[in-house]
């Protein structure tokens, strides 16, 4: 405060001065020590009402409630509550106690959803600690170190009012050397549902347990005749060997009254690995597996845990309804991908498992629907979706929850989920804590629906698609809960689905914006289907020509339908990995029938035969191809007289062929041949090949050396003809024909009408009428006289003597 002058236009003195100085000092003083005697803020108080809510929810000791049972307790029971408290702070904690504190009973599902999000805030409406003995004492509570507690108390000293879902307070209270008086130092919060008698009208529960797992065939095959399948890797093994994941799914469900959802893939690929199976190594290295005693073991188990229960088979690979939907309706042949997916799911279950599957259900990712996924869902023939109740809410204003079966227009129903119920158990569980909270909000909400009205309603649990074991324990010990407690009863999907629907509640199905966008982010893009769609085309051209299709295309059709798992949903990388792997393999089969390369070749003449040679280096035969070989200049080439010529092939497993055509050239010169396969109905197969064809002129000289080169050859066959006949001659007259003497050969020879048997070497007669014997080697003349030597021998050659003829 500016100082005053005494009169006005001067300054006050420095006497003056220090006197009001002073006065103000003393004045002042008082204050002064009322703030010093104030308690000094800390820092949440220095930070602000934010700063200091903060502080305030942050315990110096955790609390954990691992376990309280029984989780639905009736009249006469001991509830039991176990855990562990652990000193977080720098000082230790003494006199601590751990009690319990029922609060008061909440009457909305929404009520418990708020107190699950503070479970372990201190400041709170806790309600009192039950008295007496029911407590865990520590002396000391040392900092970084747990201590474990067990209470039990009897059901009817927690002062339990009317049917509800309480808060029960697990608390830690204790002194430290800084705040010397008792106060709560941690707390948990969890659920007692409070039942004491059987409800007038209980919920009818639909439990899903999905046994569903990720991608693990390849489409390759042995070529032996068992087609020994090639796994990517080992992981399926891992899940179904004893204490897996699946392996626990099993365990647990077999216990349970639920409706089992399984992938068809999943049991053809355990069914495969039992009959012996292979692994991909690396490359084209491959190596064999080891678990078929596994598969055999786990697919027995199952196959015992179904026996009359409801088993719902959803499409082959479980294909993802939503990216199809969203990305892949306008790829050519997806629809039809999701059809027969859809068909061969029921052969599956039943060949495997023994039971009849319903296939009446689609199933999109967590159950999030549009027109355009409940377009596709029934496009295959389902007529009941399953959806969630987050995504198709109730816009009426009902106070209660409706039962599941909703009609949404074109005999279409939509089996709507209960989502509070359903997504309980998600997040990590394998901390019992954990998994303790997530049971009992898990029976709060239950019981919470079933205390909203007297209506008779029928709900749906519909979890994730792939439970953690973890996750698949505390769902187990939640739903073994609820089917022994008084206000639930289990019931069969498919009764769900034909009850009668609420005719309040909404059935219209929330328009494409609404679709997530988070699970939009995780769809299949349009290029998978595209390459999809690409691979199932050459599908298409390679099995027309094999006789046994059916080893080609089940394993490639299964492996297209593997392509458009819900399993590969956030996981592009990978998808696109497997789509070329299948792809790949695909045209290394398709190239094993091929054409052989030829070299160029000359043709001396106007016309030859050239030949082109299919070669078929798969273990089965191939049929129904038609080889043509076309010339690019006929002009100057015919093939068969015009431009092309064709010709059927059929090559046996491992084989090859040769086919002949016939050219003619019509001028000198250079031309070029194509060869290239098709298939019957006129696609081109394979890759061409093209080989030069170099035409030489013949020249009339070459004729005539060619043409007297066979004359000669004629006429020197004409020679060794009629030498041979005139052997055959002598040899005849040289045979005895009566006793095979030589005088009666003799006699017979001088016989009448000897010349006219033997023309060819009767003599001429002489003028003393005498007969001339013919000369040896020749016709003989008039003038010839008797030999002057004697006959040669004609008697037969002796053995081992060549007779030329």
């Amino acid at each position: 405060m500016a100082e005053a002058a005494d009169t006005p236009g001067t300054t006050p003195s420095p006497a003056r001065r220090w006197l009001r100085r002073t006065g103000a000092l003393l004045a002042g003083a008082p204050l002064l020590a009322g703030l010093l005697q104030l308690p000094t803020a800390g820092p949440a108080q220095a930070a602000g009402p934010e700063g200091a809510r903060e502080a305030s929810r942050s315990g110096s000791v955790a609390v954990s409630v691992d376990s309280l049972t029984p989780g639905a307790p009736s009249d006469g029971d001991t509830v039991t509550v176990s855990g562990t408290v652990t000193n977080k702070g720098k000082q230790a904690v003494t006199d601590a106690h751990v009690d319990l504190r029922v609060g008061s009973v909440l009457t909305t599902r929404s009520g418990i959803a708020d107190v699950a999000k503070r479970a372990d805030d201190l400041p709170g409406t806790d309600g009192t600690a039950v008295g007496g003995a029911y407590k865990a004492s520590f002396d000391k509570l040392t900092p970084g170190v747990a201590e474990h507690f067990t209470i039990s108390v009897p059901v009817d000293k927690l002062d339990l009012g009317g049917d509800g879902v309480y808060p029960l307070g697990v608390a830690l209270s204790g002194e430290t050397s800084a705040q010397p008086w008792d106060q709560v130092l941690g707390i948990q919060r969890t659920f007692l549902p409070w039942q004491a008698d059987e409800a007038d009208t209980t919920t009818r529960t639909t439990v899903l347990w999905p046994l569903i797992s990720t991608v693990h065939m390849t489409a390759e095959t042995g070529s032996n005749q068992q087609q020994t399948p090639v796994f990517l890797d080992d992981d399926l093994a891992t899940e179904i060997a004893p204490g897996g994941r699946l392996d626990q799914l099993l365990a647990l469900g077999r216990e349970l009254d639920v409706t089992w959802v399984i992938d068809p893939d999943l049991l053809a690929s355990v069914d495969a690995m039992a009959g012996g199976y292979r692994l991909r190594v690396d490359g084209d290295t491959t190596e064999p597996g080891t678990h078929q005693a596994v598969a055999q073991q786990w697919l027995a188990k199952l196959q015992d845990a179904v026996a009359g229960k409801e088993v719902v088979a959803l499409p082959f690979a479980d294909p993802d309804l939503a990216s199809l939907a969203h990305n892949g309706t306008r790829v050519t042949g997806s629809l039809s991908q999701l059809k027969a997916a859809t068909d061969v799911a029921a052969t599956t279950v039943e060949t495997v498992l023994h039971v009849t599957p319903s296939t009446d259900f689609a199933w999109s990712v967590q159950g999030a629907v549009d027109p355009s996924i409940i377009k596709v869902a029934t496009s295959a023939g389902a007529d009941k979706v399953i959806a969630r109740s987050d995504s198709l809410q109730e816009t009426g204003g009902l106070s209660y929850t409706p039962s599941a079966a909703r009609p949404i227009g074109g005999g279409t129903t939509a089996v709507v989920a209960d989502s509070k119920l359903s997504r309980a158990f998600e997040g990590d569980l394998t901390n019992a804590s954990a998994a303790t909270l997530a049971v009992q909000q898990f029976l709060a909400q239950s019981l919470a629906l079933n205390l909203q009205t007297d209506k008779q309603r029928s709900v749906v649990v519909a979890p994730q698609r792939l439970l953690t074991a973890g996750q698949a324990r505390a769902m187990a010990e939640a739903v073994s809960a609820l089917q022994g407690s008084t206000w639930s009863q289990p019931q069969d999907l498919t009764a769900t689905a034909k009850a009668k629907p609420d005719p309040d509640a909404t059935t219209k199905v929330p328009a494409r914006s609404a679709y997530p966008a988070s699970l939009h982010k995780q769809e299949l893009a349009r290029t998978a289907f595209q390459e999809t769609a690409t691979t199932q085309e050459r599908l298409d051209r390679f099995k027309v020509i094999l006789s046994d299709q059916s080893r080609v295309v089940t394993p490639f059709g299964r492996a297209v339908n593997r392509e458009m798992s819900t399993s590969w949903r956030g996981r592009p990388g990978a998808a696109g990995v497997f789509r070329q792997a299948v792809r790949g393999y695909l045209d290394t089969l398709a190239g094993r029938v091929r054409l052989i390369d030829k070299s160029p070749t000359k043709l001396s003449g106007r016309s030859a035969t050239i030949p082109v040679t299919v070669q078929n280096n798969l273990v089965q035969g191939v049929e129904h191809l038609v080889l043509r070989l076309s010339s690019t200049n006929p002009t100057r080439l015919e093939i068969s007289g015009k431009d092309y010529d064709e010709q059927p092939i059929a090559v046996s497993g491992g084989h090859s062929t040769t086919v002949k055509f016939t050219t003619s050239a019509n001028a000198n010169g250079q031309s070029t041949l194509v060869a290239q396969l098709y298939t019957q109905d006129g696609q081109a197969y394979g890759a061409p090949v093209t080989f030069d064809v170099k035409v030489t002129e013949i020249t009339a000289t070459v004729m005539l050396v060619i043409g007297g080169g066979v004359l000669l050859l004629v006429l020197a066959g004409f020679r060794m003809y009629t030498q041979r006949k005139r052997a055959a001659v002598r040899e005849a007259e040289a045979t005895p024909e009566d006793d095979g003497t030589e005088e009666a050969a003799a006699d017979e020879a001088d016989e009448p009408g000897d010349a006219a048997r033997n023309p060819e070497g009767a003599g001429d007669r002489l003028p003393d009428g005498t007969t001339a014997r013919p000369r040896a080697g020749g016709p003989q003349q008039p003038s010839d006289g008797r030999p002057d030597t004697a006959a040669e021998n004609a008697d037969p050659s002796g053995t081992g003597e060549r007779v030329d003829r």
